[in-house]
């Protein structure tokens, strides 16, 4: 049997504050598995753990607990200089996080891919003038196309943020205090009363619950069926 995509298994993070008695001042909590290439989006609001998460799908951030296994490698034990083989982070204007190193890359496994598996784009700047966003939402599809896993991340702003999402993205994922929270559609994501005041000025621009966007219906069969 072929191993998921990515399975984000048991994953936790946490921060604390304080050296005689260390305090929890955030945490981060990820347990789902996505057996399919697809495109994800992600939203929430800016502190609450999109970034963290990104960080530690890709090796650059050490987690508390758990795993993060990329087609049946955990990455984490893959060699630093070979993590962004197996996933990569793109920050903000597609600058790559650098990784952390905890311990000897000789004693970790090599990567088993050749080119990233799972991309994931964290709040890229899309231009509205130009036709950037068109040739990043074709090239998103074609990262899909090619058996890849895509995390889109937005902080929408403005209708046209939402428009992108709802063009490119497959299913959603809503990042709030540290906690995760799925659904199929961005209109179904909206239907929580925390995802409307999140979004606020924009909220029920998603478009009607239970509509299809473009994106899904042209993506694959088996991307869409796939439970997380």
């Amino acid at each position: 049997m072929r191993a998921p995509l990515l399975h984000v298994d048991r994953l936790a993070k946490e921060y604390r504050r304080g050296v005689l008695r260390p305090q929890v001042t955030f945490s981060l909590a990820a347990d789902f598995t996505i057996d399919a290439p697809c495109v994800v989006g992600v939203l929430g609001p800016n502190g609450s753990g999109k970034t963290t998460l990104f960080e530690l799908i890709t090796g650059s951030n050490v987690p508390s607990r758990g795993r993060v296994v990329v087609a049946g490698q955990d990455i984490h034990r893959v060699r630093y200089g070979e993590r962004d083989r197996v996933a990569i982070h793109y920050h903000q204007s597609y600058q790559v996080r650098r990784f952390r190193r905890t311990r000897p890359e000789s004693t970790m496994a090599r990567a088993a891919s050749a080119e990233p598996l799972v991309h994931l784009f964290d709040e890229p700047q899309f231009n509205t003038q130009d036709g950037y966003i068109g040739f990043m939402l074709d090239f998103f599809r074609a990262l899909r196309r090619r058996d890849r896993l895509v995390f889109l991340c937005l902080h929408p702003n403005e209708p046209f943020h939402l428009d992108i999402l709802r063009e490119s993205c497959d299913r959603f994922v809503f990042v709030d205090r540290g906690r995760l929270m799925h659904a199929p559609s961005l209109p179904a994501l909206e239907a929580d009363e925390r995802v409307r005041a999140y979004l606020g000025r924009l909220a029920g621009s998603a478009g009607p619950t239970g509509s299809a966007p473009r994106s899904r219906r042209e993506g694959s069969e088996a991307a869409r069926e796939q439970p997380w």
